[in-house]
């Protein structure tokens, strides 16, 4: 992955002698035979195809504004499996200050095929369904009708935005395939953009020449891919649309009336911009302001990060995070501290604030979140980040901190915050600095079960999350509670009773319930057949990837499992045909896992345990965790007997 400005230094000279017979914008007629084609030539699997998709970007020289394009035509295959194709959403951006987007065009139909004659549908404009996605952001939900196997989805779109600064990242890498894609960035010459372009497919078209148009002199950006095959995913990836190839693009200069003005363009204009900007850094400098906040007694403390976490205690029991992202706080401290609700800018300046109130040093550090995507080093801008954390040096360590998880602590934040790196934002200079997450995650399953005469089998299970797996529990519970205790059923496929789910004094997550079931036992004659591990046996080699691995291996944090199952032998039975044990484990001892099953008295004693050391590694490593994951489904299928005496 490489900036634009890199790449494009190779083929800057006489780029449009690579497109002189490319005609960007034109969107080819509409053929018939489209409707009749059954399958795609890119990928003949493909549910759905992409025949032409044009994204066309434009400051419009009279009004300003950003008009944005969108037109796509695509061809369903097969209408179940190409759901995410049937509804066309489009996104409009108020910021509540009097500046926000218009929807100017929209024209959506549906062409199917009766006989030989061509069907055009309409989507009724009137049918759409509006929601508020947050206080800023409105979605307009239109369906497509009539969609068939065979069917052709047309439609184009305009925007017009006030929001010049940032233009939309865009995926040039879709999971469907593309017979044709355009990306075109069209601004006057008085407006200056660094464009962004990461990713590993090089355009067949391109176009980057100063030219008339629209009545003006205007520097256009134009690249065309031909025939993209569906980006392939993979797993253990904190976000696969890292490697998608994407362009985005960023205001960096304007020049008006023989005025120029510099925009952001290294790290360094970031830190200045956000200093005194009313909505970052005028916040966290409220020290005075918060310090009354804070308990008496936890300023007199002499140790620095026994005082930050008592801070950061109080901030988490007293104040919520109203699951908004953002670099900018959406109320401001005051109103935070009125209302007890903000967003993580909100929490997390004010968090700032009251450390520095109490004389640690601490300063906010932004990021982007996991699913954010990466942030790209070479291209300093703010469109790179959404999120605010806190770092404080205390005794010549740095802590992080982040008060919008109720069971955070220094170093141990939620798994959105670790991707990669950040920029910490000191007051004297900004610094990237490299996020690592050395903190181990901890899960354990823990069962007693009895095995009843009528070879039924009763007990109860125990699921047990630590650190920042406990914090994803949390907030997929608090999400939706009754989904998140339904998944255990949908998981074991067993009937749990009295799902009891909570937070313990530690931080930790844990969740309790009993069962009972007629189909974890074999029953041959006089023999009975099970499992050890009951419903928590490994069916599968999750690392099972055919083709060769191209992604590193991400899991956010170290991580340790463990389940231990104990199961109370009925009387009058004998133990025969114990599972072998196992252990194995890498030279380097990153990866290891142990299997045990003993007899002790009257009770059969399971334990299947492994652990990675590291929080992501490189795609090397793949055989080694598929060569272990499948020691850990070929030792978990090992079955057991008993025998009636």
């Amino acid at each position: 992955m490489r900036n634009i400005i890199t790449v494009f230094s190779v083929f800057c000279i006489s780029t449009a002698l690579f497109a002189q017979d490319q005609k960007f914008l034109k969107m080819p007629k509409f053929n018939k035979d489209d409707l009749k084609k059954e399958k795609s030539a890119i990928d003949p699997k493909a549910p759905a195809e992409l025949l032409y998709r044009s994204i066309h970007y434009r400051i419009d020289n009279s009004s300003g504004n950003l008009i944005k394009e969108y037109t796509y035509r695509v061809k369903i295959y097969e209408k179940d499996k190409s759901e995410n194709w049937h509804n066309l959403e489009i996104s409009l951006y108020d910021n509540n200050s009097g500046d926000r987007e218009v929807l100017t065009k929209m024209k959506a139909l549906v062409y199917n095929l009766e006989g030989d004659n061509v069907i055009e549908t309409k989507v009724d404009k009137s049918s759409k369904f509006k929601s508020k996605e947050n206080k800023y952001i409105t979605v307009s939900k239109y369906a497509f009708p009539a969609i068939k196997n065979g069917s052709i989805i047309e439609y184009h779109y305009e925007v017009s935005s006030p929001f010049v600064y940032e233009i939309p990242l865009i995926y040039i890498e879709l999971d469907t395939p593309s017979v044709y894609t355009e990306y075109v960035l069209d601004s006057p010459l008085q407006m200056s953009y660094s464009v962004d372009f990461t990713g590993s497919l090089f355009p067949k078209y391109k176009i980057m020449k100063e030219d008339v148009m629209y009545g003006s002199q205007y520097k256009t950006y134009r690249f065309g891919y031909d025939n993209l095959k569906g980006f392939m995913t993979e797993k253990y990836v904190k976000n696969n649309d890292n490697y998608r190839t994407k362009i985005r693009a960023e205001l960096h200069s304007t020049y008006f009336g023989n005025n120029l003005k510099m925009y952001t363009s290294t790290w360094e204009d970031i830190r200045k911009k956000l200093w005194d900007h009313e909505d970052f850094g005028s916040q966290y400098k409220k020290d005075r302001l918060v310090k009354e906040l804070i308990p008496a007694g936890i300023l007199d403390e002499k140790d620095d990060l026994s005082k930050a976490n008592k801070i950061l205690d109080h901030v988490k029991t007293n104040f919520t995070w109203n699951q908004n992202n953002g670099i900018y706080a959406e109320n401001g401290i005051r109103d935070l501290i009125k209302n007890k609700t903000g967003n993580d800018a909100d929490l997390n300046l004010m968090l700032t604030a009251m450390f520095r109130s109490a004389n640690i040093n601490a300063y906010p550090i932004l990021i982007s979140t996991v699913r954010n995507g990466n942030v790209n080093l070479t291209f300093p801008n703010l469109g790179n980040f959404n999120y605010v954390i806190v770092g404080a040096e205390i005794n010549k360590k740095v802590y992080l901190f982040d008060a919008t998880s109720k069971q955070s602590q220094p170093n141990l934040l939620p798994s959105r915050v670790w991707n990669d790196n950040g920029l910490f934002v000191k007051d004297g200079k900004a610094e990237l600095i490299s996020l690592n997450n050395i903190e181990v995650s901890h899960n354990s399953h823990t069962t007693k079960a009895k095995i009843n005469t009528d070879g039924t089998v009763s007990g109860v299970y125990q699921d047990q999350d630590e650190g920042m797996m406990a914090m994803n529990a949390k907030e997929s519970f608090d999400e939706n509670p009754d989904k998140y205790k339904k998944q255990y059923k949908e998981n074991f496929s067993v009937d749990f009773a009295n799902i009891n789910s909570r937070v313990l004094d530690g931080g930790e997550f844990r969740s309790t319930m009993s069962f009972s079931s007629n189909n974890m036992i074999d029953n041959l004659g006089k023999k009975m057949i099970l499992n050890p591990l009951l419903f928590l046996h490994q069916t599968k080699n999750d690392f099972d990837q055919q083709d060769e691995r191209r992604y590193m291996i991400d899991f956010i944090s170290p991580i340790s499992k463990t389940k231990v199952v104990e199961i109370e032998i009925p009387e009058g039975y004998d133990v025969v045909d114990l599972p072998k044990s196992k252990k194995i484990v890498t030279e380097d001892k990153e990866i290891s896992y142990s299997y045990t099953v003993e007899k002790k008295d009257n009770r059969i004693i399971t334990i299947s345990e492994y652990n990675i050391a590291s929080a992501n590694y490189p795609k090397e490593y793949y055989p080694a965790f598929k060569k272990i994951w499948k020691t850990i489904s070929d030792s978990e299928s090992q079955v057991m007997s008993l025998i009636k005496k």
